[in-house]
């Protein structure tokens, strides 16, 4: 019984430390070698092409994200007087300022008579364009 569970536990240990292994790259004797495919891009240039495509869609999906990730904990219930996506009297007046000044203002920061606004929505990790495609998003449910 002992020596069971013995050869158990090493067959075990050797199938688990096979899985983190990589097979070699080299290739074997007589195999074809590969064809190089078509080059990807680079990430940075592909991770750009996507957030333009997220930003330019439909619904605008990542001022929807940044929107849920940060912007909601104020916006959501006008916490600081935070104006709520869809209310078009709160909106109204700040969207007649025109977008550069909305974007300036998140970007920046505000403080006004209703309320204040921290700059980028207090998260200093946030890109311009992220910050840009958010006030495009509540702008967009508030017109």
């Amino acid at each position: 019984m002992k020596a069971t569970s013995i050869i158990l536990a090493v067959s075990f240990a050797a199938l688990l430390s096979a899985c983190g292994k990589q097979e070699s790259a080299a290739p074997q004797a007589g195999a074809p070698a590969a064809v190089p495919e078509a080059a990807a891009p680079a990430p940075a240039m592909a991770e750009k092409h996507v957030e333009a495509e997220q930003k330019h869609d439909g619904e605008n999906a990542l001022g929807k994200k940044v929107f849920g990730n940060v912007c909601s904990m104020c916006h959501a219930v006008g916490a600081a007087g935070a104006p709520k996506p869809g209310d078009k009297a709160d909106w109204g007046p700040r969207i007649a300022q025109g977008k550069d000044m909305l974007y300036k203002h998140a970007l920046e920061g505000f403080t006004g008579a209703k309320g204040l606004m921290p700059a980028r929505g207090g998260s200093t990790t946030l890109s311009d364009e992220d910050v840009k495609a958010a006030v495009d998003f509540m702008v967009d449910k508030s017109t």
